[in-house]
């Protein structure tokens, strides 16, 4: 079983930045592929970005690429997730999400993702 923590969450005004950190305890990073997800208020949990075991592919939701970008330190047993230009519909819980079926070199599809955090709160006021 592995435990994700999730941090850096917080509240913020539009435009402004914010990174978020998911610390796993696998301590092989490597054997993991990274994603997070998002739940605004009243909707359903939905896809943001993933990134591969090897660090050499990831893919975003339509509505934040070009403004947040998921890296991964397998040194440190962390995948990040930077947030740039906020905006007031990126308010959510941002959940940390992981994966060790797929190849290092794959993409996880979403329904694959199996270990799951407990979620940090992300509030961007106007």
């Amino acid at each position: 079983q592995v435990q994700l923590a999730e941090s850096g969450g917080g509240l913020v005004q539009a435009g402004a930045s914010l990174r978020l950190s998911c610390r796993a305890s696998e301590p092989n990073l490597s054997l993991l592929a990274m994603g997070w997800f998002r739940q605004g208020p009243g909707a359903g949990r939905e896809f943001v970005a993933g990134i591969s075991r090897d660090g050499r592919k990831s893919e975003y939701a339509d509505s934040v690429k070009g403004r947040f970008t998921i890296s991964r330190d397998d040194a440190k047993n962390t995948a990040y997730l930077q947030m740039n230009i906020l905006k007031p519909e990126d308010t959510a819980i941002y959940y940390c999400t992981a994966d060790r079926t797929t190849l290092p070199e794959i993409l996880p599809k979403f329904r694959q993702y199996n270990y799951w955090g407990q979620g940090t709160q992300v509030t961007v006021s106007k």
